[in-house]
This record gives structure tokens, sequence and C-alpha cells, in this order.
């Protein structure tokens, strides 16, 4: 049976909720798919640093309330090398702070508020394919866990289902995008015990990157580098700890249970389409970058807000002017997002085969950086989120 829709959103991540929800305040009825079900979503423990800008979207707009009252707001982070912690003041040289808030808890108050609002949220619904991408009528044809066939017409088709999802294929097809693979990984674990710092701390030394994150109270999460190939299993918990706390010399880590472990790659995408007729990509559908620069789920929302006021304009006023320039109007943000996790990953993370040389210069970096008040700006600005565009128009 065929199904009509206004919007139809593939994927019910960051990308996809909050602009379901941004639409529904513009009285733009939508359609979210997901094959997750939401426990799976909203059990699934990510990374959740959020950008000063994208917490006044989800609060300013209703989205969550939790993010102001459980999110930990952070002034700044240090970075850690030759021994000695340096801080990168945000409140002090950019008046801007990001949010500790973990991705899986945005999803629940997004879920939550959607639900209430009586959203057509599917959770179990496959998309298996897009079709009549370059029409006014895209279709997105789909399949629940008792394997019923749905299919949905819409006027538009936002593809926020990852970088495997359909809707990049429906978009760019074989003509691919631009792409970076790091030679190295993060090891990651989640363990049970207090913060080891009240921020974060970015440490660069001599046996290799580390990162000691926190995610609550009573559990904290930790990375160091790694080869891409790495077991997640091949370390003891012994072992863990003895790398980590080497690799931040000057803090003592609190240690604890280790629950949970995993290896990250790294990759930089942009693919060379984000828009074809009216199916358009978002968020990892779109790009992804390197957890470094804790840019992913903030790209994702600034790619959101974007849309929205395009989406609006096109269904509610017939122009589609600015849907037409949203593909080089998010890539100039995406860019700079780029720039910075590729900038802050090579200059915090050992390169595999790197000489003396290489090392120093590194070194000369960081002290560039911390010693500069050009440098802290730079990096609080980046780290901290560039202006939205189109935010003035979401919050009003």
């Amino acid at each position: 049976m065929l199904e009509r829709t206004r919007v139809a959103i593939i994927g019910a991540g960051p990308a996809g909720l909050l602009l379901s929800h941004l639409l529904h305040r513009h009285g733009i009825e939508s359609v979210v798919l997901d094959s997750r079900t939401r426990e799976q979503i909203e059990t699934t423990i990510r990374a959740g640093i959020l950008e000063q800008g994208t917490v006044e979207v989800l609060a300013g707009t209703g989205a969550s309330d939790r993010v102001l009252t459980v999110g930990q707001k952070h002034e700044g982070i240090e970075l850690r090398f030759g021994g000695e912690g340096h801080r990168v003041d945000f409140a002090d040289t950019v008046g801007r702070a990001v949010w500790l808030y973990p991705q899986h808890e945005v999803l629940k108050d997004l879920i939550a508020t959607r639900l209430a609002a009586g959203q057509d949220l599917r959770f179990g619904v496959t998309a298996e394919r897009v079709e009549d991408a370059g029409t006014t009528r895209p279709r997105v044809l789909a399949r629940d866990a008792e394997g019923n066939v749905s299919e949905i017409e819409a006027d538009v088709v936002v593809g926020a289902d990852g970088s495997r999802g359909v809707a990049r294929e429906a978009v760019a097809g074989t003509r691919g995008g631009y792409f970076r693979e790091y030679p190295f990984a993060w090891f990651g674990i989640l363990c049970e015990a207090p913060p080891s710092a009240d921020e974060l701390i970015y440490s660069n030394s001599p046996d290799g990157f580390a990162l000691i994150s926190q995610r609550s109270p009573t559990v904290q999460r930790m990375y160091f580098q790694c080869a891409p190939d790495t077991d997640p299993g091949a370390y003891s918990e012994d072992r863990l700890w003895e790398i980590l706390q080497a690799r931040v010399p000057g803090t003592t880590l609190r240690e604890g249970r280790v629950f949970q472990r995993d290896v990250l790659r790294f990759r930089s995408f942009v693919t060379h389409e984000m828009r074809r007729g009216r199916v358009v990509l978002v968020g990892d559908a779109a790009h992804t970058v390197p957890p470094t620069g804790a840019k992913g789920m903030n790209l994702a929302v600034a790619d959101v807000v974007l849309l929205t006021e395009a989406l609006r304009a096109l269904l509610l006023d017939k122009d589609g002017r600015l849907f037409d320039a949203f593909p080089e109007a998010a890539q100039d943000r995406i860019w700079k997002a780029q720039h910075f996790s590729w900038w802050m990953t090579s200059m915090l993370h050992l390169q595999p085969g790197a000489a003396a040389f290489d090392r120093r210069r590194q070194l000369g970096e960081l002290r560039t950086v911390v010693e500069s008040g050009a440098g802290r700006a730079y990096l609080a600005e980046a780290y901290t989120g560039w202006p939205l565009p189109g935010r003035e128009a979401i919050l009003g």
C-alpha cells in the first residue's frame, strides 16, 4: 500500500529525530524509520561533547531540558605533553563552553519528545531502497521485522541513516566522495570509576595519544592510540590501565572495572553529492570525521538547522532556492570541521614511522598553541563551535 507524507526521514539518530522535531514546529509532517529497536537506540553508549550552539538548539526548541540539568558544562580542556598539563580556557578566550552529554541521552530526550508530540516514529523498520530520487515524488521502500513491506511517497526524502545507509547510494551512487583513512585507531574502554579529572585531557606522550574523558559521575570513557587491526581482547585489564597511565604522566587515573572495550578506526569522508532531486543527505550519511575534534554529532545538528529552513521555504512557501543551495551552504562548515578534526588528530597522535624531527616539530606546534593567545583562541573557537547559520530562525 502506498503511503504519503511531506518528509520521509530514514534514520532515528540525532539528525533524523531533531529534524522531525524542528519540522513539527513549522507544522510539517514527517515519518521517521529506523531498523533498530527503541531499546537499541537508547542503550548504545556513544560519545557526547556538545557545542554551545547544539545545546542552544536542543534546549531552546524544547527538544531537551535534561541537557542543561544533567549535562555537565565544561569551560576548557587540558592539552598534556612533555609531562605537563596546559589548560585551554574556553570561557576566557571566546566566552563559550561545551557540554558533556552522551549521545544516547540526547536520543532518549528526542524520542520522548517526538512520541509525546505524536510523531510517526517506526522502530524496527528497515529502508531497503529509495526510488525516483530525481523526481518531485521520491519513494522509500521499507520492510518491518515481520516482513511486511511499506512504500512511502514523500515531497522530500532525508537520508540520516549513516555511512552505510541506502540514502547515500540513492544520492551519490558510485560517485563516492573525498576519503582519508588514518594509520591508527583508538582503543576505547568504559569503566566503573569516578572521574580522573574535572575536564577532558588530550595527552600527547612518547608512547602515543590518550584521551581521558567522562560519561557520568560513576562511568568513565578513556581511549589510547593503537594500530587499526588491534584485537579488543588483546589486553588484560591490568595491562589496559598500565598503558593508559603511562600515556598521561603527571595525572593519576582512578581505576575501576572495565565493562566495555572496542577499537575505533579513524576515517574522514565527505560525499561528492549531498542532494539528488528531492533526496538529501545529512549527518554521517554525508560526512564522517575522526573523533578527536568532537565534531560528529555537532556537524549533524548544523546540517539539520540549515536544512530545516530550506524545507520550510520549499514546502510552505514553494521557494526552492535554499533547498537547491543547501549542499554548498552545508559544506562550508563541513570542511572547516574536517580541517579542525585533522589538525587535532595530526597534532596529538604519533605517526607510524615518524622521525625525531617529526616528533620535535609536533611538540613545537603544541607549544605554539598553548603559549599563544591567538592559538588558544582558535582551538577554543573551533572546539566550542562556530556560529550556526539559521540559528535565529530556529530559535525565533
